[in-house]
């Protein structure tokens, strides 16, 4: 579970980006992004294969330690970009699930409604088509 200023972060993005752009081009964004980091999850794997391919016991020390070196940075960065694009892709379909209106289900259609409490971590929406209103939670 991520920490609270981190979901407070999140939900600010949700609202600049339904401010910005429009609730359908900000959860476009966030998925192009999540498949960015799993595409570099997938070069990490490249990355390691390849360090397993060139590791040679028979080889200098110092070439042993770059290559487990490489492999170690791979696994680090493979295990960032895993937790990066899972979090990515949890938030947007989270917030997806509830950007449907009740009163017309209408899908994205949302205008950013302005905020009473900043210590809240929902975003409150009204429907562009029927005026309806209600919380994206984050």
């Amino acid at each position: 579970m991520a920490p609270v200023g981190a979901r407070m972060e999140d939900a600010m993005d949700l609202a600049e980006g339904i401010r910005r752009r429009g609730f359908r081009k900000w959860y476009e964004g966030q998925l192009l992004q999540s498949h960015l980091h799993m595409l570099l999850l997938l070069f990490c794997t490249i990355g390691l294969l390849g360090a397993f391919e060139v590791f040679d016991r028979a080889a200098a020390p110092g070439t042993q330690l770059s290559v487990a070196l490489s492999a170690l940075f791979c696994v680090g960065v493979g295990v960032l970009a895993l937790r990066r694009y899972l979090f990515l892709l949890m938030h947007a379909e989270a917030a997806a699930h509830q950007a449907v209106c009740t009163g017309c289900g209408a899908y994205g259609r949302l205008e950013l409604l302005p905020t009473v409490a900043a210590a809240k971590a929902d975003v409150p929406v009204r429907c562009k088509r029927c005026g309806h209103s209600w919380s994206i939670s984050d």
